[in-house]
């Protein structure tokens, strides 16, 4: 859902969610909520935690900020050793109460949460049918649940109910789960979303990103493989492969979603962007007085391009961290101080000076633009733009909130095209290829479809509704 509420956003993709889950903790609700605090920048719609203490299982969710939705006594509430969360960025559903997750099943008995997408959801559609389970209004995630809830009411232990209903889910799901006795974590076959698992002095924490392990003191053992399925109780893990996976983790994860200090394929994510800086500053090379990142994700890239070029870094823009997205403007004046709200300048770094200014990624050009122009009105002599990732020129389907194709500025216009509406003197993406060679790791191991079109799981009538014209075909 994109609304006009994240102006300094519109240039960013909106992943969002993030799913944590762990076990054998004494006050597990409580470590739930500080991985969650960890995996905030994953989601800020909503939040919600389920708990249990082996006999009932308790459920605890709300709109906004993970230090908004929870209180003491929502915590203390959350009983038991075991528990799943999960933050929300509404790809589906809007704002509204039925989508906030972890979702309980109607029996009480599974609870499931779950970042990614199903972009085809028919099979599920037509399985609840015939066993005349009411789907009407239901999301992806509310489907999923209610199809495994069905078979672990009819009586199948929960890894096979999930075998049963994993050939109905077409798409993509990294997905914590639980019933009163078990933690329990899947992912699709081809691991587009990332999920990894640690060790809790005698439990086990499974969550999106590695950062939230950090955050509790769990030590990281490795990734939920692609097609894999963990249950952990208390003999310990049991890992059951559904189907044989092919790891295709989305780019953008390293790009922009990941928090720098996480570790996705066994690379820091930091240090991965900084590559992406290096190989930019080798792809384009400018007679400039300073470099300066757009604040935060394009920070390590910029240290990368200063690094590789020798010319010095400086954090001439400064982020307000305490605008979000629940900020409220109700008037046209204040809408049009956007920028200046969410970034100030630190005009003696600025005035008369040649910059590189360097950020993740452009997707409507919008934000840009103002930034461009705040830039222009303290004086720069000279704006050469760098991104450090290829256009942005398809959708995503897969729990990534991108607007339609004719909204990406990538789709619509020629590099250069795009310089003279941002306002910039000079503008360079990083190469496709260079990406792929600043990873270290090999370009089939990767999901590249906002870049190339290349979707790994299908998206069937979907692909209707994007264009592969030859003007939209990715250079290699």
């Amino acid at each position: 859902m994109n609304t006009p509420m994240e102006p300094l956003d519109d240039d960013k993709l909106k992943e969002k969610c993030a799913v944590f889950g762990i076990y054998g903790a004494p006050d597990a609700a409580r470590l739930t909520y500080y991985g969650l605090w960890a995996l905030q920048h994953r989601g800020q719609e909503s939040s919600g935690i389920v708990s249990s203490d082996l006999s009932t299982m308790y459920r605890h969710s709300d709109f906004g900020l993970v230090a908004n939705v929870y209180e003491e006594e929502d915590l203390v509430g959350l009983k038991g050793t075991i528990a799943i969360g999960h933050n929300r960025y509404a790809t589906s559903g809007g704002h509204n109460e039925l989508y906030n997750q972890p979702y309980l099943s109607e029996s009480k008995q599974f609870a499931l949460a779950h970042n990614g997408n199903l972009p085809l959801t028919d099979k599920l559609e037509v399985f609840l049918t015939e066993k005349n389970i009411d789907h009407t209004g239901m999301n992806d995630t509310g489907m999923m649940t209610a199809a495994i809830d069905y078979y672990l009411s009819d009586g199948c232990e929960v890894h096979e109910a999930i075998r049963n209903v994993y050939p109905l889910l077409q798409g993509v799901f990294s997905t914590t789960a639980m019933v009163k006795d078990k933690l329990i974590a899947f992912r699709d076959e081809h691991g587009i979303r990332p999920l990894s698992l640690a060790k809790l002095d005698n439990g086990y924490v499974v969550a999106s990103e590695t950062c939230a392990f950090d955050t509790i003191g769990a030590v990281f053992e490795r990734d939920v493989q692609p097609g894999e399925l963990l249950i952990i109780d208390e003999n310990g893990i049991t890992s059951h492969t559904i189907v044989e996976g092919t790891t295709k983790l989305d780019i953008f994860e390293f790009v922009y979603f990941a928090r720098p200090d996480s570790k996705l394929l066994n690379k820091t994510v930091s240090k991965v962007r900084e590559e992406f800086g290096i190989q930019l500053a080798k792809e384009y090379k400018f007679d400039a007085d300073i470099v300066v990142p757009v604040p935060d994700s394009a920070i390590p890239a910029a240290v990368g391009y200063s690094k590789q070029s020798g010319i010095p870094f400086e954090m001439a823009l400064i982020k307000n961290r305490y605008i979000n997205r629940t900020f409220i403007r109700p008037t046209q004046e204040l809408r049009e101080r956007d920028v200046m709200l969410k970034l100030n300048p630190i005009v003696y770094l600025l005035e008369g000076k040649r910059i590189i200014l360097v950020d993740d990624s452009i997707v409507r050009g919008t934000t840009m633009k103002k930034v461009v122009k705040m830039l222009r009105k303290v004086g720069v002599k000279e704006i050469n733009l760098v991104i450090s990732s290829p256009p942005v020129k398809f959708p995503d389907f897969y729990g990534i909130n991108t607007p339609d194709q004719k909204d990406l500025i990538g789709s619509q216009k020629s590099v250069e095209e795009i310089r003279q509406y941002i306002g910039v003197d000079s503008l360079g993406y990083l190469s496709f290829d260079g990406m792929i060679e600043a990873t270290h790791i090999p370009a089939d191991n990767f999901c590249t479809a906002c870049f190339n079109g290349d979707y790994p799981s299908s998206i069937g009538k979907l692909t209707d509704t994007i264009s592969y014209e030859s003007n939209l075909i990715l250079p290699s």
